[in-house]
């Protein structure tokens, strides 16, 4: 009779509802995700690079950028959906995360496509709504709610200075698109444009966390790792998106050496913090500040299609090292903080490949050959093979031959597929005003070019740690918001 129970009992398990529905409500999200992608792919081959423009009723505005914005995120959306199908399987919330990642993917589309403030402001709200949720989607941890709620005042906030900065251009010029409100900002008063912008900004930097909005961002661990790659990978890009849709705008108030400064600091700072962290997550959340922190910069410096480029790049290099930080976790171990010194022939090295760099990317795009705002571009591109030559030279398993050889094979094929990517992207903005302007140098740029630089060096270097102050300071604005670690186990 026990026998016949137990067996019973173990036939009906299999047909029970929830045992089938997360399963399949994994398979047809991820099926309609990668379906969306090959679209989008095919699409944007097809009609390479002259993506034609498509609206509908002054509300969608379909166009190269689109199609670029849509098949990155597309393919983010159906890469994490697909790794959270094994990843979350026997998690409660399964079926919910999975939802929740087709509204956040539908969102983000919906926004880059909408021509209309009104769909425009919606998305932008939705998509926090959406990312809130799955930082919190586990409802019954107490962190994790508080996690939630956290990012999720972050985002309104954002949402509102969005709405404020939109809604007052549209009554003001009695144009209530996108593309009206660009055509029509030569006839609008000073202050208007100016509290505009600066909403904007504002909004901008709350989404990409950018200092001192960084705080949600640092506080959003509670997340499932798949969540944490879509939010890296995706959302915190969208101000990047923004500013590229009010790219004349910002052209038009002067308000671009502002946007420099603030890129600059974020991404010394978040890199300095970055250092101190010991937690793997922390780790790549601090990076992800830094390279927004890049991506605002290159707004600054009047070329949003090297923002666009940047954060296509970014998100890539972080829904991996996300997706792959549990391997990270397993094979690591702690180590001493290595003493960092240079040796006149690795000094010489990261010179010699860094300049190369720098001169094989002037070659394939043009940029760094005047002396404009695209030296700075140039000079971000030396540094990246500078310190990828350093990181070679210094490494005592690699042979002479290995250290010599290496370095150039790596930078031709990195400055090069970053090259491509670069004029592709300029090729599908093609039709975008204003989103390729090199600028005269200014002082501006050129003293804080020069503040970034030393900082940068005093980062690598390790001088920061000999200075109890600057450390401490460090640390305290890299902390996550007290109630979503561990507040409520310590108080149980």
């Amino acid at each position: 009779m026990e026998n016949s129970l137990q067996g019973t009992k173990n036939m009906y398990v299999p047909e029970k509802p929830e045992s089938i529905l997360p399963a399949t409500v994994s398979k047809i999200t991820t099926v309609v995700l990668w379906s969306l992608f090959v679209a989008n792919v095919i699409c944007l081959i097809y009609f390479f690079p002259n993506v034609p423009e498509w609206k509908y009723e002054n509300i969608f505005r379909l166009n190269g950028f689109t199609v670029l914005i849509w098949t990155t995120v597309t393919f983010f959306g159906a890469l994490v959906s697909t790794y959270a199908g094994n990843y979350l399987k026997g998690f409660r919330y399964h079926s919910k995360f999975m939802m929740l990642c087709l509204g956040f993917t539908g969102s983000v589309m919906l926004f880059v496509v909408s021509d209309h403030v009104a769909p425009l402001l919606f998305s932008w709200l939705i998509m926090g709504v959406f990312m809130s949720r799955l930082i919190g989607v586990d409802t019954q941890w107490g962190e994790a709610r508080e996690a939630s709620k956290f990012s999720q005042k972050y985002f309104l906030t954002g949402t509102i200075f969005f709405g404020t900065g939109v809604l007052l251009l549209a009554f003001q010029s009695g144009k209530f698109t996108v593309s009206g409100i660009v055509a029509s900002l030569d006839g609008l008063p000073v202050y208007i444009t100016s509290t505009a912008v600066a909403c904007i900004i504002i909004a901008a930097i709350v989404q990409s966390a950018i200092y001192p909005f960084h705080r949600w961002l640092l506080s959003a661990m509670t997340a499932p790792t798949p969540a944490s790659a879509l939010m890296h990978a995706g959302f915190v890009n969208g101000a990047g998106i923004l500013l590229t849709l009010f790219s004349t705008l910002l052209f038009a108030t002067n308000t671009l050496d502002l946007l420099f400064v603030i890129g600059g600091l974020t991404a010394v700072i978040a890199q300095f913090t970055k250092l101190l962290q010991v937690n793997v997550k922390q780790k790549l959340a601090c990076s992800t500040i830094a390279q927004m922190g890049f991506m605002i910069m290159q707004c600054g410096l009047g070329f949003f299609n090297a923002a666009v480029a940047h954060l296509i790049l970014h998100g890539f290099y972080k829904a991996y090292l996300f997706l792959a930080s549990g391997e990270e976790i397993a094979h690591g171990k702690p180590q001493k903080v290595p003493h960092i010194t240079i040796k006149p022939f690795q000094a010489l090295a990261v010179l010699f490949f860094g300049a190369l760099g720098a001169l094989l990317f002037t070659m394939l795009t043009g940029k760094g050959t005047a002396i404009d705002s695209s030296i700075f571009l140039t000079l971000i591109v030396a540094i990246t093979v500078g310190q990828v030559t350093y990181n070679i030279v210094k490494e005592k398993s690699l042979s002479i031959v290995q250290k010599i050889f290496l370095p150039p094979i790596l930078f031709i094929a990195g400055v090069g597929v970053y090259a491509l990517i670069y004029n592709g992207v300029t090729l599908l903005m093609a039709d975008m005003p204003m989103v390729e302007v090199s600028l005269p140098l200014t002082m501006v740029q050129v003293i804080f070019g020069a503040v970034f630089l030393v900082g940068f060096f005093v980062m690598k270097l390790g001088i920061y740690r000999n200075v109890p102050w600057i450390y401490v300071k460090l640390m305290n604005i890299s902390q996550p918001y007290k109630k979503s670690i561990l507040f409520y186990k310590s108080k149980s």
